[in-house]
């Protein structure tokens, strides 16, 4: 079958990817293990597949698959980085390396540096690449630094953006989890510890990929076959081998004249004394047309014999660092300074960067951009195109200039002075620009990792990675943002360090990753009263407690109550007289109380106007949470809808600071709640767009469409909803399928919207979902009711299962006494009333009665009782007045449907509108 024939038959993505599964004789459950859907899930795709193509059983279903495209091409193959020169010789060598890739799942290309270890690595990825269906990854690990920051460099390399709730390894482990692929990490010498491990680890958890390392030293894991990597092929008087092949080539590139027998011999006199090492050969070629063969033999026999076998070299870096040696003995002072110096940036870099650290002492700045341009010429920079001309500096090159820079004594000054450069060019940054935090971050790290080793550079550094974490906040990466606060934690102490840490809490709340905040602000608690700060330990404790109760779906696990009752008594103990800290423990007594206690609201409105006096907007947006939640939980829905618009108000002239991040977002999150359930779905849609729009999604904001598709889903947009359903899922299982509570409203919404369209597989996959993203708050109180609820009844009702419907709102509306299920009283007794109507419940009378009181206000709930009240007195002028309210609120499915149940000519009007927004037939009777 084609793909077309699938499409035609009705076959969804999904099916068609069973469909394939089944063709290779998998199991029903080790299918679900390999889409992470339940068993029950892929039977319902059987079931639809068997119906859907005419087949008699799963053999019949595997046959017809035969040759079938049914599931996604694999990702594109990323390219690898493309040589400017061309690749010489080395036939055994890759020969051998490309049987090694078949046979070893870790295979390590050691060497000296420059012996043409990447070259080798890069060319054998090309030529085995057909073998891995799912791509060839390329990962440099020379602008990385820090051991913390391989996982990030990897996933960057597999195009894998930051996650919520999710680290930077266990995204790649998820993106790699059932790929064939091969990834290369390329230069691992510096960081040996951390690349095995992010290896051992990758390896252990995707069993289809191998990898292939390049390193000055094998990574000493078990698992791992080592190639050492020769120089390139030479024999005595050989001419021909793979040296000499490169020598002529770049010596021809750079204008040589053809060569005599008699010079290539020379050649490969000069190749063996060079130990055959590619970079070494090739800096020699480059200074071919200025010395000649007679100029390049007396000054690479004088390199040799002036630092052959120091004292401080091992054999190793002998021939290496002879040839570097002498290219550097040639360079002029000022060229040579200005090597040595630029030697601390980690990444290609501009002449003004350049002119920033190595303009001091005797070079002077105007004559910096020409010695770039020449050591550029002299192959000992390599010139990057783009917008603004950089340089780069190959990592063995750098390693000899920054020995170089130490025996000058001129380490700390230069080292100092790019610090100060990152600090400045970090200063004026704006938040929003990610490009130019994405081109200072390599050297940020850089500088950083420098710094923490200098008592004197210590505050700089500080200030430093504070500014990189609010750099990283606005570029919508939350997750590098507690990073870099948690190393300006290490480089302070006391109320500094505890600062730092709070902030990389709220970053943590940000990135979704509560049990990490929870960890950060407890750490922040004990650094402030290691430094005597009782108030400050106060607010991080209150905000511990706080985070517990306002976001419990967005921890790993939840903290016994007594654990945090101890928080919350140290809290109070250590609060005093600070404003700043009674205001902080009150909002988290708020936000812990019962919220039908009258004391709960008046600790709410009591934070509320201290967090005001005091100045203290994140304290105030928490009150107003707290005292939201108070309304909502008594159903005084208009009233939670209007203070959380107060909530918004107070926010959103401050630009995105560290302190109220997260408050950003969560007040967002809590004015689309209340709007929704308030029945202003047209302001519910402005503010969803408007909650796109933060920074603070930039890079991560796949989830966060959870409104948007509660509101497609209500209005019966129901190709919007399956649109947003995809990305919404795509994020979740990005981030390796988290369980996210407090957003699990949007696949409740999914599977409505597809239960709508009659897509009963699709909708069971997102009840599987929607049960997965609630495993930690399903225990809670109150969990198992709200706005879930209410999305299953409206599809039952649409199936004409009124009774069905019934037993999803089994609570009566008035006992719907949480936040989160009173905000949606009003719904809920809605439907409720309805569905008692349309199942003929003998109390339908007096839940009607009662609906209209709950409902009063409501401009979509309010009209679903009046439909009620009227189904109930068979009367039609009142469904269309109701059909009419509902139009006007934004409701039209809710509109479609009152027309069908009016019945007459309104009714075929109601089944085109249905079916134009892509429902199925809705039951009449």
């Amino acid at each position: 079958m084609q793909a077309r024939s699938l499409e035609a038959a009705g076959v969804s993505e999904r099916e068609a990817e069973v469909l394939d599964l089944l063709a290779q004789h998998l199991t029903n459950a080790e299918i679900a293990a390999r889409l992470y859907v339940s068993v029950r899930t892929v039977e319902s795709h059987v079931s639809a597949l068997l119906r859907k193509l005419g087949a008699g059983s799963r053999r019949d279903l595997a046959e017809l698959a035969a040759g079938t495209p049914g599931s996604p091409a694999p990702p594109a193959r990323p390219a690898l980085p493309t040589p400017l020169t061309s690749f010489v010789g080395r036939h055994a060598e890759r020969a051998e390396l490309a049987r090694a890739l078949v046979e070893h799942r870790l295979v390590t290309a050691v060497g000296p540096g420059g012996v043409g270890k990447t070259r080798l690595a890069l060319a054998v990825a090309a030529e085995v690449g057909d073998r891995y269906p799912d791509g060839v990854f390329y990962v440099d690990l020379v602008p990385v630094t820090d051991p913390a920051v391989v996982p990030a460099a990897v996933a960057a390399s597999l195009g894998v953006g930051e996650q919520p709730g999710r680290t930077a390894e266990e995204s790649v482990l998820a993106a790699l989890a059932g790929a064939s692929a091969l990834v290369v990490l390329d230069n691992c010498e510096h960081l040996l510890d951390a690349a095995a491990v992010v290896l051992e680890r990758l390896l252990s958890a995707c069993p289809g990929v191998v990898a292939l390392a390049t390193s000055r030293a094998r990574l000493q894991v078990p698992f791992e076959w080592v190639y050492a990597v020769p120089g390139l092929s030479m024999a005595p008087g050989d001419a021909d081998g793979d040296a000499v092949a490169l020598f002529v080539e770049r010596a021809t590139a750079v204008g040589r004249p053809p060569l005599s027998e008699a010079d290539r011999r020379r050649m490969a006199d000069v190749c063996r004394r060079l130990d055959g090492v590619a970079l070494a050969i090739e800096l020699a070629a480059a200074r071919l047309p200025a010395t000649g063969l007679d100029g390049l033999e007396a000054g690479l026999d004088d390199a040799l014999r002036t630092l052959a076998g120091g004292p401080r070299l091992d054999e190793r870096h002998r021939s290496l660092r002879s040839a570097l040696d002498w290219s550097y003995r040639l360079l002029d002072p000022a060229d040579s300074a200005v090597l040595r110096r630029t030697a601390v940036f980690a990444a290609p870099f501009t002449a003004g960067a350049a002119v920033a650290v190595a303009a001091f002492g005797d070079v002077d700045a105007a004559g910096i951009p020409e010695s770039l341009a020449r050591l550029a010429d002299r192959s000992l920079l390599v010139l990057v195109p783009g917008a603004a001309t950089r340089y780069r500096m190959l990592e063995t090159i750098r390693q000899y200039g920054d020995t170089r820079l130490a025996e000058a004594g001129e380490q700390d000054v230069a080292h100092a002075r790019h610090l100060e450069w990152c600090h400045a060019v970090a200063a004026g940054l704006e938040q929003g620009d990610a490009e130019g935090l994405d081109a200072v971050a390599d050297e940020v790290r850089a500088a950083l990792a420098w710094a923490g080793g200098q008592p004197d550079w210590r505050p700089v550094a500080h200030e430093l990675s504070l500014r990189a974490g609010l750099l990283s906040l606005g570029r919508g990466r939350p997750g590098e943002a507690a990073h870099h606060y948690e190393v300006a934690a290490s480089l302070a102490a006391g109320d500094e360090a505890a600062d730092a840490l709070r902030r990389a809490g709220d970053a943590s709340l940000v990135h979704m990753t509560g049990s990490e905040a929870l960890r950060l602000f407890l750490e922040a608690a004990a650094a402030a009263r290691g430094a005597g700060d009782a108030a400050a330990a106060a607010v991080s404790l209150a905000w511990a407690a706080e985070a517990v109760a306002r976001f419990p779906g967005m921890l790993d696990a939840l903290p016994a109550t007594e654990e945090v009752d101890r928080w919350m008594a140290d809290a109070r103990a250590m609060a005093g007289v600070n404003a700043r800290a009674q205001a902080a423990v009150l909002v988290a007594d708020a936000a812990r109380g019962d919220p039908h206690d009258h004391l709960t609201a008046d600790l709410a409105e009591r934070a509320v106007e201290l967090a005001r006096r005091i100045g203290d907007t994140r304290l105030e947006s928490a009150a107003l949470d707290g005292l939201c939640a108070v309304q909502l939980a008594k159903g005084d829905v208009s009233g939670g809808a209007a203070t959380s618009r107060r909530r918004l108000e107070v926010l959103s002239p401050l630009p995105l600071e560290h302190q109220h991040v997260y408050e950003h977002g969560e007040a967002f999150h809590m004015i689309l709640l209340t709007t929704i359930a308030a029945g202003d779905l047209p302001a519910a849609w402005r503010y969803s767009y408007q909650r796109q729009d933060l920074p603070l999604y930039r890079e991560e904001g796949d989830m966060h469409v959870d409104w948007l598709l509660v509101s497609a889903a209500l209005a019966g947009d129901l190709d919007q909803a399956a649109d947003l359903a995809a990305r919404f899922r795509r994020g979740w299982e990005r981030a390796g399928r988290p369980a996210l509570g407090g957003i699990s409203h949007g696949p409740a919404a999914a599977a409505l919207a597809f239960g709508l369209r009659g897509d009963d597989a699709a909708r069971a996959e997102w009840l599987d979902v929607f049960a997965c993203m609630r495993r930690v708050v399903a225990p809670l109180a109150g969990r198992d009711a709200g706005l879930p609820r209410i999305l299953e009844a409206i599809l039952q009702l649409h199936r004409g299962a009124p009774a069905v419907a019934l037993d999803a709102l089994a609570v009566e509306p008035e006992h719907l006494r949480q936040w989160h299920t009173g905000a949606w009283r009003q719904w809920h007794a809605a439907v409720w009333a309805e569905a008692s109507v349309l199942a003929g419940h003998p109390d339908a009378a007096e839940r009607l009665a009662r609906a209209v009181t709950i409902a009063a206000g409501n401009p979509v709930a309010a009209p679903l009782v009046e439909r009620a009240g009227a189904l109930a007195g068979g009367d039609r002028g009142r469904l269309l007045e109701a059909a009419a309210a509902l139009r006007q609120a934004g409701s039209p499915y809710q509109w479609a449907r009152t027309l069908v149940l009016a019945g007459g000519s309104d009714a075929s009007e109601g089944r085109k509108a249905l079916a134009a927004m892509g429902a199925a037939e809705m039951a009449e009777d």
